[in-house]
């Protein structure tokens, strides 16, 4: 490979990976834009993973709020997949389009409770000082 050919693939990224953002991108897009449906109000498509054979796109997004927000979006998703994919083959010029399916993208759940399970940990830390403090102990 020369060397230009090996600078212009390493910028691009992979072609899995480009169609991935590619859909990822497309998708945000036309559910902001061209789908009204309330259940997607709070919506946001995080990623896509495609499998090698780039005939099946799993589909991430978040939503704001709680578990009964999700379960609709879940649903107004499935209800619009058609439209979405038909919309995204006349966007990203693919031999054949991916069957789409969507996931809730639990990463940002998780990080959310490692994160409140350390703040409550450092508020103990700090009450079994304040404490350790004003008993007059040296405890550490």
């Amino acid at each position: 490979m020369k060397d230009d050919e090996k600078r212009k693939t390493d910028t691009m990224g992979t072609r899995p990976e480009r169609v991935q953002e590619a859909i990822r991108q497309e998708t945000a897009k036309i559910i902001q834009q061209e789908i009204k449906d309330p259940r997607l109000g709070f919506l946001t498509i995080t990623g896509v993973e495609l499998t090698k054979d780039l005939r099946f796109a799993r589909v991430y997004f978040t939503v704001l709020g709680e578990d009964k927000d999700r379960r609709l979006a879940l649903k107004g998703l499935k209800s619009a997949k058609g439209f979405l994919k038909g919309r995204l083959a006349d966007e990203i010029k693919l031999r054949f389009m991916p069957e789409l399916e969507f996931m809730v993208d639990e990463s940002l759940a998780r990080t959310k409770k490692v994160y409140d399970i350390i703040d409550k940990l450092h508020k103990e830390k700090e009450e079994k000082d304040d404490a350790g403090r004003h008993t007059g102990d040296t405890e550490a």
